[in-house]
């Protein structure tokens, strides 16, 4: 793809840099993922995020800013739409997943995202509110959060501070979104999509809302198109490449299989994935099946389940989220020992897959083997270090142990991975006060609270 899909575009230099730093907005993505894992309406299902979290860095490592840190995560919300904020924070909506034929339009979407964020746009914007601290910034930027996504996902004092006026303050102008396209683009297809999939996702959302504007997908009321947008984006495709047949990833199908299978009733779900299939939708049959078995699951038919993980084992091309559907249903109503096993083989075809060794802890933590568990975290931390559900199963087994002082101390390390840098120093200072442990385990917990009490008093100074 020739460079000229990004030509005219400014230079990432402009003056938002002197009034908003990379560290300030890093400050600011610090506040927003703060409340996003607070928020009850973040997707928490590791295969889902991790799948969008592996896209999303594959795309980001094709921008052309290579030291901007992303934070991608999914928003439960059925309406069509994603949305990024400074600091490089992008969440997707799993509507907009279920509404996505294949993966590069997916792509698209992301790729439009992290040009708004490399572009700066949000900074510029924000960066014109000079007299505001970072602090402000923040939450204009949570209300602008609120405003683009769902209310839920931001406190009562942020979304009452005028979500909707914030909105027209800042809002992207039409340059911003015909930059964000044409980086997108760049973007997508450098790192090996196919390009034709963002204008044609485009069309296929403004088609279907040609008769009804007012119930056009949120995607188009936050970035809205115009013919002349989709047109600029067309012609830019065609200009800079032919069309090339991009592999499918059968990972894609499986992700909206999975959020299919656990909208509606279970067999409501199973009945849509089997309607598929006699309409002999063969380009994603496994999926189909994949849906069947999860949706089995749900009402307890085992049988069910294990006969859709057989048809997968035989017809289809083996990865890691069949194998963790097919453990799951191995284990179920299984001794505790087989239920190991079952874990352990798994995990030697899939060492570095979460959703499998969160499976494994969690069985490990429901039999009471706790040196087990602890070995296991040991293990697997190092791959995943900001992980807070590693320390926030440490602190669930130190509790049925009786052992408080590593309790807090666990819980701590999990609420500082969460941003929550308020209940860390809380839990902190209670495992200084706890009786009993040993010099070297004291030591290391009054070290780290004088670490985290530091960070808190910068943070109130910004």
């Amino acid at each position: 793809m020739p460079f000229a899909l990004a030509d005219g575009l400014p230079e990432l230099g402009d003056y938002s840099a002197t009034v908003m730093s990379p560290l300030d907005e890093q400050r600011i993505a610090d506040e927003i993922m703060r409340d996003v894992y607070a928020s009850n309406q973040v997707l928490e299902d590791p295969e889902i995020n991790d799948y969008i979290d592996g896209l999303g860095h594959k795309l980001a490592e094709n921008s052309s800013d290579k030291y901007q840190q992303f934070n991608f995560f999914v928003v439960k919300d059925n309406s069509i739409n994603a949305f990024a904020m400074p600091g490089g924070v992008i969440g997707v909506h799993t509507g907009l997943l279920l509404a996505a034929k294949n993966e590069s339009e997916v792509a698209g979407v992301l790729g439009h995202e992290i040009g708004h964020v490399v572009q700066r746009h949000l900074a510029r914007m924000l960066a014109k509110q000079k007299n505001d601290s970072v602090i402000s910034m923040a939450t204009m930027a949570l209300a602008l959060l609120a405003a683009r996504s769902n209310p839920q996902l931001t406190s009562g004092a942020l979304v009452t501070s005028g979500a909707s006026a914030i909105q027209k303050q800042i809002d992207y102008t039409r340059e911003h979104e015909r930059e964000a396209d044409r980086v997108g683009l760049q973007i997508m297809a450098d790192a090996g999509f196919d390009a034709h999939a963002m204008p044609a996702f485009f069309e296929t959302l403004q088609k279907g809302t040609r008769f009804s504007e007012g119930s056009a997908p949120a995607f188009l009321r936050t970035h809205p198109l115009t013919v002349e947008r989709i047109a600029d984006v067309r012609n830019r495709v065609e200009q800079g490449s032919s069309f090339r047949m991009v592999q499918e990833n059968p990972e894609f199908q499986f992700v909206k299989a999975k959020l299919l299978s656990n909208i509606g009733t279970a067999d409501s779900a199973i009945n849509l994935f089997r309607i598929n299939l006699e309409e002999n939708n063969r380009t994603n049959e496994a999926a189909q099946h994949y849906g069947i078995a999860l949706a089995m699951l749900r009402k307890n038919d085992l049988p069910g389940a294990a006969e859709e993980v057989a048809w997968l084992r035989k017809n289809a091309v083996a990865n890691a989220m069949i194998e963790t559907l097919a453990t799951r249903v191995a284990v179920t109503g299984k001794s505790p020992a087989v239920a190991e096993q079952q874990y352990l083989d798994a995990l030697r075809h899939y060492p570095e897959y979460r959703a499998l060794i969160y499976a494994y802890a969690d069985h490990l933590l429901a039999s009471r083997q706790g040196g087990k568990l602890l070995q296991l975290i040991a293990d697997k931390q190092s791959r995943f270090p900001d992980d807070p559900y590693f320390y926030e199963l440490k602190a669930r087994l130190y509790s049925m142990q009786g052992n408080t002082l590593l309790m807090h101390q666990a819980q701590g390390e999990a609420y500082a991975r969460r941003y929550n840098l308020r209940g860390a120093v809380e839990q902190m200072d209670l495992a200084t006060k706890v009786k009993g442990g040993d010099f070297y385990e004291r030591s290391i917990v009054e070290a780290r609270l004088k670490q985290l009490r530091q960070q808190l008093d910068d943070k109130k100074r910004d």
